[in-house]
């Protein structure tokens, strides 16, 4: 009997001996697998870094997508116990640039467009259908030839107006001349003091082209899985502060599955001519509030 132990209790030892060893070994391939892993993955980053380097054109895109919908049956609790309701919105942002050794030209499109659906079942008269929400459209383009490797003399031509309700009413189109500065990679900041601000409105009365300054900063990186782009373009009348304008937006993106994850936008802007065109009011007389917007849903990235 004491052999039948000694003997059942040796061959356990024998055997956790053998996966101890085989775990080890096993763990010590994958660390040696995976430094080589590390390795060819610096070398192809490396590559990478000498494509995006060279001359030529790149492009890309990314956006967000998001939406629900709900309905309501007799639900007593609150003050519409028979609803329908629903939104849905999609972001679009896309880039084609073309860089050379004496010469940039960059083009830039941004879009982010929102409807609402609210439906109470028990009023005949209220509208069931979906309601254009949040509405921005924004394109842009910058060419400029290099007097350094962070300054060039450029010209920009930028175009906003709403795509769903009012198209070109109103509608903003700079164009102008000055400077270009590139401090560090994916940064780019123009100063143009020379721009006349073209505005397309019916309403003569508060809307109003003046020429002033134009400035724009944009940031757009890729880190990993993380989509960021930032953009901020601010028209500074020489006419009156009453025709100034700017819009900051920021789009946000992380992709968590192949090309699908979860981004959010928003933006803010300040504009004076806008506030007094909705509110029916002289130009002077304006509340000019601070207008604002987001978007949170699923992305896709192109």
């Amino acid at each position: 009997m004491n052999k039948k132990l000694l003997l059942s209790v040796f061959l356990l030892l024998i055997v956790t001996l053998s996966f101890a060893q085989t775990k080890e070994e096993l763990e010590a391939q994958k660390a040696e697998k995976q430094a080589e892993a590390d390795k060819f993955q610096g070398e192809a980053n490396a590559l990478q870094a000498q494509i995006n380097a060279l001359p030529g054109w790149r492009t890309g895109a990314f956006g967000t997508i998001g939406g629900n919908l709900s309905k309501f049956n007799d639900w007593y609790g609150q003050g519409t116990p028979d609803l329908s309701s629903g939104s849905f919105g999609i972001t679009l942002n896309a880039f084609a640039n073309k860089i050379e050794d004496k010469y940039f030209w960059r083009n830039s499109l941004l879009t982010n467009l929102n409807w609402i659906k609210f439906d109470d079942k028990n009023d005949p008269d209220d509208d069931d259908s979906f309601k254009n929400g949040t509405d921005v459209f924004n394109i842009s383009s910058l060419y400029g030839r290099n007097l350094s490797k962070t300054w060039a003399v450029s010209g920009l031509m930028e175009y906003r107006t709403t795509l769903l309700d009012n198209f070109n009413d109103p509608g903003y189109l700079d164009v102008g001349v000055g400077a270009t500065w590139t401090p560090i990679e994916n940064l780019i900041v123009v100063i143009h003091p020379l721009n006349y601000n073209f505005v397309f409105a019916d309403n003569d009365s508060v809307f109003d082209s003046s020429m002033g300054a134009k400035i724009v900063a944009d940031y757009t990186r890729q880190i990993g899985a993380i989509n960021f782009k930032t953009n901020f373009s601010t028209f500074q009348s020489y006419k009156s502060s009453e025709l100034s304008n700017w819009t900051w937006t920021n789009s946000f993106g992380y992709t968590l599955w192949k090309m699908i994850g979860v981004g959010f936008d928003f933006g803010l802007r300040s504009n004076q001519q806008e506030a007094a065109n909705a509110q029916g009011v002289d130009l002077s007389d304006a509340d000019n509030n601070l207008q604002s917007y987001y978007t949170f849903g699923l992305s896709y990235k192109f």
